[in-house]
């Protein structure tokens, strides 16, 4: 795969052995993809010993009416740091990175204030950490059979139910995955 294939707003589906136990079973939003790397964020890894309004509570943010904003696992790098993936109506200038397809990316204080005062974007999944690959990586990761790719959509971004969404993915190929092996192939 050359680099002319830009997968920004696509997601990567992790296929079953790929070897790093951090993305068994991920499914990640590619938030960006360049000659420079690529950054996402995994949408299927809740973290459920932190609530959305406890979080903001740790921050100071005094809720309104917190949302019910999943908390998810959303990478291995800067698992300190937030990131709020959500819907295209909301961003807040330089603080939002619009992605292809319809989708923001936030990692301001402000989003998480809109938030918790009944604002903000209509969906959202709050990410801690994130997935990033230097340049060359993700492409010699997706040519080693390490990752599907496919078409963002709301549902397996922002839907409640984290145990089927990379079943839902593969789905969106027409993949079961009971037809993946773990193994690589050569033709």
């Amino acid at each position: 795969m050359t680099m002319e294939t830009d997968l920004t707003g696509q997601l990567l589906i992790a296929m079953p052995g790929m070897g790093d136990p951090r993305f068994d079973g991920s499914v990640v939003f590619l938030c960006d993809h360049s000659g420079e790397g690529a950054m996402g964020l995994i949408v299927n890894k809740p973290v459920p010993e932190v609530s959305f309004a406890e979080m903001i509570g740790q921050l100071g943010i005094e809720a309104i009416q917190p949302p019910r904003v999943p908390i998810l696992f959303g990478g291995p790098v800067e698992t300190g740091r937030g990131f709020v993936l959500h819907s295209g109506e909301y961003g807040n200038g330089d603080g939002t990175l619009m992605v292809d397809g319809g989708y923001g990316m936030t990692a301001t204080l402000d989003v998480l204030e809109d938030l918790a005062h009944g604002g903000g974007p209509a969906q959202a999944v709050m990410a801690l950490g994130y997935a990033g690959w230097a340049p060359g990586q993700l492409e010699a990761e997706i040519g080693q059979n390490g990752w599907l790719t496919c078409a963002a959509d709301d549902e397996i971004l922002f839907g409640p139910d984290m145990a089927v969404k990379w079943e839902a993915a593969l789905a969106k190929l027409g993949v079961s995955p009971l037809m993946l092996s773990g193994e690589a192939g050569r033709a």
